[in-house]
């Protein structure tokens, strides 16, 4: 793949050593992609960083404390659809992750209390256990992880932020 002046993006030699795309890119390119792709190298390295951290600590995939994080929000439990469309992921996905947290006894498939005939998904007592436990090592890690960003730059960012949030131009039924 290359990239705007058609180098290889992941060529080492054409690029000083740990430059991201979006270092990479000239005041010709416009700012909004240039925006896009910082923000998504911060979220990537910290995504990873989680990631890596959950495996390593927890024996957990991140898509797995993601469900758990989800029915922590929602003790009555949901459904497998509801899960997928707060999780951004298909249903297939959804269903894989429940049998594995489910072998585990993390989570348990329950009859739906609105509906009788169909069935939700909740955290069991152990799974409430281990979740807190993820939660706490997570928040800890974020935190450690954004140490040097200045609370005053927290607080801007994040009100910059919602504000790009409420303005963006996207079809969320996508």
């Amino acid at each position: 793949m290359r990239d705007f002046e058609g180098h290889d993006p992941h060529s080492d030699t054409q690029h000083p050593a740990g430059l991201d795309l979006a270092s990479r890119l000239t005041g010709e390119h416009h700012q909004s992609l240039r925006l896009w792709l910082r923000m998504l190298s911060c979220t990537t390295r910290i995504e990873n960083e989680v990631r890596s951290r959950l495996r390593t600590t927890f024996g957990i995939t991140l898509p797995r404390f993601d469900l758990m994080a989800q029915l922590e929000r929602f003790p009555e439990g949901l459904r497998m659809g509801e899960l997928s469309k707060r999780m951004m992921v298909t249903g297939g996905n959804v269903t894989g992750i429940t049998d594995q947290l489910e072998r585990e006894a993390l989570v348990m498939r329950v009859q739906d209390s609105r509906d009788r005939r169909a069935s939700a998904v909740k955290l069991t007592a152990a799974g409430q256990a281990a979740f807190a436990d993820m939660a706490a090592a997570h928040e800890r890690w974020v935190e450690e992880m954004l140490a040097d960003v200045p609370a005053e730059d927290k607080a801007t960012m994040i009100a910059l932020l919602s504000n790009m949030k409420r303005s963006l131009r996207v079809d969320d039924n996508v």
